[in-house]
């Protein structure tokens, strides 16, 4: 019955038309001896706060070329934490021990800041620049060449090897599931080409060595109504097995049944941060759950990782896309099969498609060497 799903599903997504597009583009390099004297000559360690103008000279020069290559929100960071962007109607950042946090609005906030601790010399630089305005995915690939020029001018004017800068593409499409129930009436029509089969359509060529990879998360909020219907024991050790266990058979029976054989459900309370890997990875990093996937090879299987003694707020579940996903390098259908899963889920669980949102985030990545 799988098989012949898929291979009915449509070769297009209808997106809701009220969807949030996401593009954001890091440059990571390692920070040098060499790099540090050459941009700092009187740098001592023995001065107090010793890197303070180091990641200014640094983080200046960046703001300088992003004036001059027209790029309008760019960020230096220079504190080894992992770099997220998400979309919010309010601009603020948000860091802890593991993290730093980017929300905005693509359509109307600028941004230029540098985040340091100018007492202590980072493994690594990365550089962030946000995508803005409307039209986020028809111009990505312009963005993206702009922030490419710019950066062999960073590499230039610091004597740096191309080679040894990471270009990171990540782009995102948001939207509800439930949108047409709430009154969206219209949509897009998507093909979901991958990055490098857009680029190539406007004459932007990536390297041919690159990573790529694609995969969405739905986010399940956990409600009063949800919890009623397993019996839960508060005086029990695992208390919140019960739940646990039916959302994991639930979310296996409707991925089987959609020939979705490539994910996981993450309710441990961790954040899960997909990377390409070329062998599978599930470990916990502080507060971060990695999961680590090589979309050439077989499906690994579905896997689901939950804290019995503890309730979260939200559940997510993560599908990632094989090549036998993306078709000539297009995942409509590969979205498709996830929605119409997800809807199942949604009649398992007795959702109100009028009432209860199930958001899903599409990812594509790409990344290679400058």
């Amino acid at each position: 019955m799988s098989i012949v799903r898929k291979r009915s599903a449509a070769n297009k997504a209808y997106i809701p038309s009220n969807n949030r597009d996401n593009q954001y583009i890091l440059a990571e390099f390692q920070l040098s001896d060499d790099l540090l004297t050459q941009v700092y000559p009187d740098f001592s360690e023995n001065n107090k706060q010793a890197y303070f103008q180091f990641y200014q000279n640094l983080s200046q020069l960046l703001f300088t070329l992003s004036n001059d290559f027209n790029v309008k929100s760019s960020v230096f960071v220079a504190n080894d934490k992992l770099v997220r962007v998400r979309y919010s109607q309010e601009m603020h950042q948000w860091q802890t021990s593991q993290q730093i946090l980017f929300y905005y609005d693509p359509q109307v906030h600028e941004l230029q800041n540098s985040f340091f601790d100018a007492n202590v010399k980072a493994k690594k630089i990365t550089l962030l620049f946000l995508a803005s305005g409307s039209d986020i995915r028809i111009n990505a690939a312009e963005f993206h060449q702009k922030v490419a020029k710019l950066l062999r001018c960073y590499c230039q004017q610091l004597s740096l090897k191309e080679n040894d800068i990471r270009v990171r593409d990540h782009q995102h499409i948001t939207y509800d599931i439930f949108a047409k129930n709430k009154g969206c009436t219209s949509s897009v029509a998507h093909k979901l080409r991958s990055i490098e089969q857009r680029y190539q359509s406007q004459s932007v060529t990536l390297p041919e060595k690159n990573s790529a990879i694609t995969y969405a998360i739905i986010n399940l909020t956990i409600n009063n109504r949800l919890l009623n219907m397993v019996d839960i024991d508060p005086s029990s050790n695992d208390p919140y097995n019960p739940l646990y266990t039916f959302l994991t058979d639930t979310f296996s029976m409707v991925a089987k049944r959609f020939n979705l054989n490539n994910g996981a459900l993450i309710a441990n309370g961790l954040v899960p941060i997909v990377r390409y890997s070329l062998h599978e990875i599930v470990s916990r990093v502080g507060e971060l759950q990695m999961l680590g996937y090589n979309p050439e090879q077989s499906p690994c299987g579905l896997v689901s990782k939950w804290q019995a003694d503890q309730l979260v707020d939200n559940v997510q579940f993560i599908f990632v896309a094989t090549k036998l996903d993306g078709t000539d390098n297009r995942f409509g259908r590969f979205i498709n099969q996830i929605e119409q899963a997800m809807r199942l889920l949604a009649t398992e669980l007795e959702m109100q498609a009028d009432k209860e949102e199930l958001m899903i985030r599409f990812h594509q990545h790409v990344a290679y060497n400058l």
